[in-house]
């Protein structure tokens, strides 16, 4: 098999590719090292979108899903037409999966791989799993 030098010709154009991380373990850390040098934009909900303003209202878990799902998607439809990407944290929820599926099928784009690990929502693996594109924890290092 191919090994990571060799993405391009399993993936096809490594800037297009679309990767999601689901769950975190010391795997996925290793493989966001390989990833990394693929120079694909890293997007993590908690570590790299802007905030709104510090609100001192309590707010509810709906309010916060639809707040993190605004954010996500003025990420995604202001990035570049078939820019390549690393996700991480996100999809957390089925909801939110489902919601990604609908703004890539708006795009026509599709996910190269989702990676699947440890603390990952057991629905969102399944969803993944269903559409077939799941990967194991070591299965980009040996693609």
């Amino acid at each position: 098999m191919a090994g990571i030098s060799d993405l391009p010709s399993v993936l096809g154009p490594v800037a297009k590719a679309k990767f999601v991380f689901l769950g975190s373990s010391v795997s996925s850390n290793r493989l966001m090292d390989q990833v990394r040098s693929l120079n694909l934009e890293h997007v993590s909900p908690g570590r790299h979108l802007p905030r709104s303003e510090i609100s001192r209202r309590a707010t509810t878990v709906a309010a916060d899903e639809a707040h993190l799902l605004a954010r996500m998607r003025r990420w995604f439809f202001t990035r570049k037409p078939d820019a390549g990407f690393v996700l991480t944290d996100f999809p957390a929820t089925l909801l939110q999966a489902k919601v990604l599926d609908e703004w890539l099928e708006a795009r026509d784009e599709v996910l190269t791989a989702v990676v699947g690990s440890i603390g990952a929502n057991p629905a969102v693996i399944d969803h993944y799993q269903t559409l077939g594109l799941l990967w194991e924890p070591g299965a980009l290092a040996k693609a």
